[in-house]
């Protein structure tokens, strides 16, 4: 029996603003680890990575994610964000500015809106903390940290929520270029690691050299060409 793609995606959705209209229709399948999705800005790229993660539905069409189902429009399937159990890293971090770096990792192993007590210990948290070199840095804010702390702080809030998958926004965006190529390089070790299915928004061709085994070129809302087998 032939394994179900790691990525199985095939959504259409038709945005509307101001007056003017996008299509949106995306389609590819890849069995890679770690997937790229690149291409300009306003190709529909982050639009994508909200359907696959469940804060955006599509129109009509399939989502899966290692044979799983996530949305389905002819089977009536629509799991929310939180049955997904996908990790989103933010372009801009998403960071509450009022939780200290431990209380954002842990925000994401409660229920609810509840901030988490500023001295609690889970060993998830903790473990993240000390795999990603938070420690020093687990009672400062937000405001406090380096672009690199806040960087870290958003994937290890994301994989503290143990998630099937990884789904990243243009993680390097606002770093500077020696920091960037760094951080690449620890995030290759870590997904080799955790083994742990990663797709990344991109418009950056140092990103997919670093980052990509496969590449899906998404322009004007449709997907113009897929390369595979780069790493």
């Amino acid at each position: 029996m032939t394994a179900a793609p790691t990525w199985d995606i095939a959504a259409r959705r038709t945005l509307h603003r101001r007056g003017a209209s996008f299509e949106l229709d995306v389609a590819f399948r890849s069995s890679a680890s770690r997937i790229v999705l690149f291409g300009p800005s306003g190709a529909g790229k982050t639009q994508t990575l909200r359907m696959i993660s469940g804060t955006a539905d599509p129109d009509r069409g399939h989502i899966a994610i290692g044979g799983r189902a996530l949305f389905d429009s002819t089977r009536s399937i629509r799991l929310t964000p939180q049955q997904r159990n996908l990790g989103y890293v933010y372009q801009d971090y998403a960071l509450f500015p009022h939780l200290t770096v431990r209380q954002n990792i842990a925000f994401s192993r409660v229920s609810g809106w509840r901030n988490p007590p500023r001295d609690a210990r889970d060993d998830v948290v903790e473990r993240w903390l000390a795999t990603l070199g938070l420690e020093p840095v687990a009672h400062a804010y937000p405001e406090q940290l380096s672009g690199g702390q806040r960087q870290r702080t958003a994937l290890a809030r994301a994989l503290a929520a143990e998630p099937v998958a990884l789904l990243l926004d243009e993680p390097f965006a606002a770093l500077d270029q020696r920091l960037r190529a760094r951080l690449r390089d620890d995030l290759v070790a870590l997904q080799a690691t955790l083994d742990l299915p990663m797709l990344l928004i991109t418009h950056d061709d140092d990103d997919v050299a670093a980052l990509a085994q496969e590449v899906v070129y998404v322009e004007h809302g449709r997907v113009v060409a897929e390369l595979g087998q780069l790493a």
